[in-house]
C-alpha cells in the first residue's frame, strides 16, 4: 500500500468515527437534561390516582418528579428506595413522585409485587398500554421528567438517580422554590 493511500484511508476512518460519535450524541437517548425541553408543557394524560381518574394537569402547583419505570429493569430497582425517601422530603413542600410502569412485559401482579417489595408508597400507575411512555418518547428507564408547578418540564433525566443525593436535593429545592 502507498503512502497515499493509507492516509486516505486513515482519514476515511477518522471521519467516520467522528460522524459516529454527532449521530450517538444526538440521539435523544443520550441527552440528559436535554435544553430543548425545558420549559414546554408536559403532556396531559389520563391516569388512576388513588382509586379515582385523574389527569396530569390536576397536579399543577405541584412539582411533579415523573419516573417511568418497569419492574425488570434492574436500575428502577436499584433507584425504588430514593424515590421513596424523595417523596417524604418533597410531599412536605409541595412537591409529588408520580412513578408510571411503562408496562412493557410487566403484568397486574409483577407490577403489585415490586410495590409491595420495594415499600413504594408514592402515587403509581400501571400504564397497561404503553400510551403514557411513548407520548413521552421513553425508550430507556428509568427515565423521569422534572415538572414545575405551572406544569412545564424543567428537566429530563435518564437513567437511575441517587435522588436524595445532597446534588439532586439541591437543584430539586430551586425547582420547589419557583414561584
Amino acid at each position: 500500500m502507498d503512502g497515499g493511500l493509507k492516509r486516505k484511508l486513515k482519514t476515511g476512518l477518522v471521519l467516520a468515527f467522528i460522524a459516529g460519535l454527532i449521530v450517538l450524541f444526538a440521539r435523544p437517548e443520550y441527552r440528559q437534561g436535554e435544553p430543548s425541553l425545558r420549559g414546554r408543557s408536559a403532556k396531559d394524560f389520563q391516569l388512576t390516582l388513588d382509586g379515582k381518574p385523574a389527569n396530569l394537569s390536576d397536579l399543577r402547583g405541584k412539582v411533579v418528579v415523573l419516573n417511568f419505570w418497569a419492574t425488570w429493569c434492574q436500575p428502577c430497582v436499584d433507584e425504588a428506595p430514593s424515590l421513596v425517601e424523595l417523596q417524604r422530603r418533597v410531599a412536605p413542600l409541595g412537591g409529588l413522585v408520580l412513578g408510571v410502569n411503562a408496562g412493557v412485559n410487566d403484568s397486574q401482579s409483577a407490577y403489585e409485587s415490586f410495590l409491595k417489595t420495594y415499600n413504594v408508597d408514592f402515587p403509581t400507575y400501571f400504564d397497561s398500554s404503553q400510551q403514557i411512555a411513548r407520548s413521552y418518547g421513553t425508550t430507556m428507564y428509568p427515565e423521569t421528567y422534572v415538572i414545575d408547578r405551572k406544569g412545564r418540564i424543567d428537566r429530563k433525566i435518564i437513567g437511575p438517580q441517587d435522588w436524595t443525593s445532597p446534588t439532586m436535593m439541591a437543584y430539586l429545592d430551586s425547582v420547589l422554590n419557583e414561584k
